[in-house]
């Protein structure tokens, strides 16, 4: 047994227990418990719109009976490509009614991205926004096996159209498509027959970023989605009287458990805003006056320095993680500054269907003395957490090495790639491709990417630690460190900063500033000024779009 199985974390948890026993069969089953438990209570909050459970399941209802009238059989696949509005959840609840697997697509895929992910899912039903269809859809839909095409707008499910994110929209109906809302309406009041889904069923397929390859579709199950919606509603104290507002987008991992799964165990409101308008989100919080949420950084960061931010906005909070992005301590403590709310890290994965490691709700994250990288947590109940070197061997703690992962949160593989699925799940336990090391109480710390660290002269820098020092400087508002080729080190340390509002500076003076506080190997000798890093949907830093 290694030190890793002894589990050190475990006197950190306080009144958490260390297992957790899963309550239902399936994911299906979780949600018609919270229906039970409050049918009139108010499922979704969209605007000035809302919809209640019973009403959630009424909708639901008629959409997998219409699904199941077109040929739509069990373990099928339905695609939604759509921003955070109330249809994907109602798509969502419909496919599992009818036996089948939700597939969730980027609303920023585009022609060639959106054509590979509906191919290799072999989707055969896409429900899409009537502008996404017009703009991608019409193009690609052809050349896949999708046979029903169901398209909605943003407008439906609410009246205030707020201009901010609405100005221009209008309905329009394409050809070859079915009005999504009509299609319900045709069965509304009719209840699918009952499915048999088993724990190990596939609830939805989550695809990988492609970043070292093409996108894989993370087998998310059932068993993964009703554990990580227990560990969310546990340890971030998300409970009856909670209000969820959806900050991250709902086809990323984040926002299916953090958001929808959750809201549906508990039972409690989702709130949803369409897509992230810091202003728009701003004033959502003071309408809805919501108790938790998960995001990146990033998205918190855009926030607090949006026109017209106040501390008033947070003051319902109760409990707000985020994941997603690396956080430093700088930015940990300006967000309790501005905010006067704690904010929790949580690490995972699409493959960990979000959370394999949280800090425990009430417990600031220690930073680790010697690389001032803040701690993402310790291992969630029933999980196993080891530190592992190039060839699988557990190394000793706090040294620095993969971080893996075997818990029940881990998906069963990648659809229709076992080569793949061998590869980065050896034995079902998962392999992240970051690195980082647990100390002697179990608090886990990333240091990077293994595909990011950077070989200068020799020795290996992580972006991540650059990224922090500099991120202590007032005037750095972002920033993203990559290697780039130099003759004389093999690679050099190259950085891209975005400037706090309001505030000066010259890259000269953050080479110095990074100069007095780092080794001479590891400090920038370029910087680039941006007005803003280039990001994911999801607010993680592009750094492979800086490398050129």
């Amino acid at each position: 047994m290694s030190a890793y199985d002894e589990r050190p974390w475990l006197a950190l948890y306080g009144d958490q227990p260390a297992d957790h026993t899963l309550e239902f069969d399936n994911a299906l089953d979780m949600y018609r418990a919270g229906l039970a438990r409050d049918p009139a209570g108010v499922a979704l909050r969209y605007f000035d719109g809302s919809i209640t459970r019973s009403e959630l399941d009424e909708l639901s209802d008629g959409l997998a009976r219409g699904l199941l009238a077109h040929g739509f059989a069990p373990g099928d696949r339905l695609a939604v490509y759509l921003q955070n509005v109330p249809q994907f959840v109602i798509a969502m609840v419909a496919a599992w009614k009818a036996g089948g697997v939700m597939v969730s697509i980027n609303p920023m895929s585009r022609e060639r991205e959106l054509s590979y992910l509906l191919k290799d899912s072999g989707a055969t039903v896409l429900v899409a926004l009537e502008a996404l269809y017009d703009q991608v859809g019409r193009a690609v839909v052809p050349g896949t096996d999708v046979r029903l095409v169901l398209t909605t707008s943003e407008l439906e499910f609410q009246t205030r159209a707020d201009e901010r994110l609405f100005a221009g929209m209008t309905r329009r109906r394409h050809e070859g498509t079915t009005d999504f809302s009509e299609f319900i309406a045709e069965h509304r009041g009719e209840a699918p027959p009952p499915v048999d889904l088993g724990l190990d069923d596939v609830a939805f397929l989550t695809y990988t970023s492609g970043t070292t390859g093409v996108p894989k579709g993370a087998m998310n199950t059932h068993r993964n989605v009703v554990f990580t919606a227990q560990v969310y509603r546990d340890w971030a104290r998300v409970g009856r009287g909670s209000v969820v507002f959806g900050l991250a987008p709902l086809f990323h991992i984040t926002g299916l458990i953090g958001h929808v799964a959750v809201s549906m165990l508990v039972p409690t409101p989702l709130v949803l805003a369409y897509r992230f308008e810091p202003q728009v989100v701003l004033d959502a919080l003071v309408e809805h006056r919501p108790t938790f949420t998960v995001g990146a950084i990033t998205a918190f960061r855009a926030l607090l320095n949006a026109p017209g931010f106040d501390r008033d906005q947070f003051r319902s909070f109760t409990s707000i993680y985020s994941g997603g992005a690396a956080i430093s301590p700088t930015a940990e403590k300006a967000f309790l500054a501005a905010t006067g709310t704690q904010v929790h890290n949580v690490y995972g994965l699409t493959e960990t269907t979000s959370p394999m490691t949280m800090a425990p709700f009430g417990a600031p994250a220690p930073v680790d003395p010697t690389s001032g990288a803040l701690s993402v947590g310790v291992p969630i109940p029933n999980t196993i957490v080891r530190i592992q070197d190039d060839d699988g061997q557990d190394l000793p703690l706090g040294e620095v090495g993969e971080i893996v992962a075997d818990g029940p949160q881990v998906v069963s593989g990648y659809w229709g790639k076992p080569d793949e699925t061998a590869a980065n799940l050896p034995g079902g336990a998962l392999k992240s491709g970051d690195v980082g090391f647990m100390n002697a109480e179990g608090w886990v710390f990333i240091v990077d990417r293994k595909k990011d660290m950077i070989n200068a002269s020799g020795y290996k820098v992580w972006p991540r630690e650059v990224e922090d020092v500099l991120a202590e400087h007032p005037a750095v508002r972002e920033a993203a460190v990559v290697g780039v080729p130099d003759e004389k080190r093999g690679e050099t340390v190259k950085a891209f900063v975005s400037v706090t509002p309001g505030a000066t500076v010259t890259p000269e003076e953050l080479i110095a500033h990074c100069k007095e506080r780092m080794a001479a190997y590891k400090y920038p000798r370029i910087v680039v000024l941006l007005d803003e890093l280039p990001k994911t949907v999801t607010g993680k830093i592009l750094r492979r779009e800086l490398r050129g």
